[in-house]
Parts: C-alpha cells; sequence; structure tokens
C-alpha cells in the first residue's frame, strides 16, 4: 500500500489539503479513533504519531468553528492551560480550516456520574470565572446584532406556532438595545464540553468563542441543567463568585437562545 492510500485510509473524512496539512505534520499518525458527533460537518479524530497522542479537528469552508477554535487558541486558552484544564493548539491552518492539538485525558462529564455533581459544577464556575476575568470592553452594538439574528432566525423553518412567533416578533422588535460589557466566552459551557480526569474538570472545544457578555455562557446551562436542579446552579455561581445577571438582559438572552436551539434543531 502506498503512502497516498494509507493517509486516505487514515482520514477518509478530511478533504485533500487537510490530509495533506495532516500529513506535513504528522506524517507517521495513526488513527485511534473517531470522536466526531456528526452533528455538522466537524470532524474529530484521536491520532497518534511517534510525537505523542493528538486531536485532529476539521471540517468543511462554511463552517467557522475551527476558525473560532483557533482564534481561542491563539489568544485566550492559556489561562487555563497553564493549570492543566484545556489543551495546547499544536497546529493550525485557517485557510485549510483544520487545527492539532494536544490530548486532554479525561472522561466527558455528559452521561456520566459527574453530569450531576455539584462539585463539577463548582469547579466548572470557578474555571469560568477565570476565563471571563481576563479581559473586558463595552460593545455598543451586540445586543442589537444579537436580536436582529433572532429575528432573521424566526424568518427560517421551524415548528414555533404562528402566535407564539407574532409575540416573539413583538418582544424582539420593541427591545431596545444597549450597551453591554463583553469578555471571552466559551459558546457551550456544558458537561458535553466538560472533561473529568480523577475528580478534575478540563475544558475542551471552543468551536463557538466569542466576546459576548458573561450570561451567555450560563444559557445552556440554564436550560439543561438547573431546571431541575438548582442545588447546580447554586454550587456553580459559589465557584464562580456572583451572579452576574441582569434581569432584563437575561431575559432576552435566553429568549434568543430557544430561538436558535428551536430553529436549527429543525
Amino acid at each position: 500500500m502506498d503512502d497516498d492510500q494509507k493517509r486516505a485510509d487514515l482520514c477518509p473524512r478530511l478533504n485533500v489539503d487537510q490530509t495533506a496539512r495532516l500529513s506535513h505534520w504528522l506524517p507517521d499518525a495513526q488513527l485511534q479513533a473517531d470522536l466526531s458527533w456528526n452533528l455538522t460537518d466537524t470532524v474529530v479524530l484521536d491520532i497518534t504519531s511517534g510525537l505523542g497522542r493528538f486531536i485532529v479537528k476539521a471540517a468543511g469552508p462554511a463552517n467557522t468553528h475551527i476558525g473560532r477554535e483557533i482564534t481561542a487558541h491563539q489568544g485566550a486558552t492559556a489561562c487555563l492551560i497553564d493549570s492543566g484544564r484545556a489543551t495546547r493548539m499544536i497546529q493550525h491552518d485557517r485557510a485549510a480550516n483544520i487545527l492539532v492539538t494536544d490530548y486532554l485525558v479525561g472522561t466527558l462529564a455528559m452521561g456520566s456520574d459527574t453530569e450531576f455533581d455539584a462539585d463539577i459544577h463548582h469547579q466548572a464556575g470557578a474555571l469560568l470565572r477565570t476565563f471571563h476575568d481576563q479581559t473586558q470592553r463595552c460593545d455598543d452594538a451586540a445586543e442589537a446584532r444579537a436580536t436582529t439574528r433572532g429575528l432573521a432566525w424566526l424568518d427560517q423553518s421551524h415548528r414555533i406556532d404562528p402566535h407564539t412567533v407574532d409575540a416573539l416578533r413583538r418582544i424582539l422588535m420593541t427591545y431596545r438595545p444597549r450597551p453591554v460589557t463583553v469578555m471571552p466566552t466559551h459558546g457551550d459551557w456544558s458537561p458535553r464540553n466538560w472533561l473529568v480526569d480523577h475528580g478534575t474538570v478540563k475544558i475542551i472545544d471552543f468551536g463557538r468563542f466569542d466576546y459576548r457578555p458573561a450570561l451567555s455562557d450560563f444559557c445552556r446551562l440554564a436550560a439543561r441543567h438547573w431546571r431541575t436542579h438548582p442545588d447546580l446552579e447554586h454550587a456553580f455561581f459559589d465557584g464562580y463568585g456572583t451572579d452576574p445577571r441582569d434581569p432584563e438582559l437575561w431575559a432576552i438572552f435566553t429568549l434568543r437562545e430557544a430561538i436558535g436551539t428551536a430553529v436549527w434543531a429543525y
């Protein structure tokens, strides 16, 4: 079997450019497992080579998650990497939409006994505060942009009933956006992106990284875990140090998040 065939067998889900980049970075790479979730075209591969064990992430040209993750690793993850709580990016190519990181040891919290463990949520809150506290700035237009996106979501296909759609449009169109403080945010801070290694929480997947208000990183936990387990909410904010949610901003954020979820899921 020639080298080209070996590379094709190793990474059948990578395109030609991505395969070439990976072959240049790790010429002796061996595929251990395909860890892709298959919800989008993002490919996640567990790779070993003579240099060690790595995670390879790649996607098609229209996918923005790889670029966001590269941006996060270039300027926002060091505060977690230094304590061993996040992985280090080893190689990347924005044009080819591919990156390589060190392999991070741990078991995914989602679906395990640790998913609803109060100490795990406390640690996650403390880590998020470290991530958020790196820098902040005022954004005069963030809320206007987010509200425009929320209205655009309603123009797409979904199963939201017409009466509710009308009510949602009224709320979004009468909302008066104001300047907000934004900071580095993960975008999906939840047990499906927490690894647990001997009781220690580590963070993966920065594919939704962006500068947003802090409370944006609470939305998915609030919808999936805190509604039925308020003790986890208390543990999380005990670790975070405070609950910074402004009632009006929280209400509009969760509303827009719900619209986006309903449309995307459809």
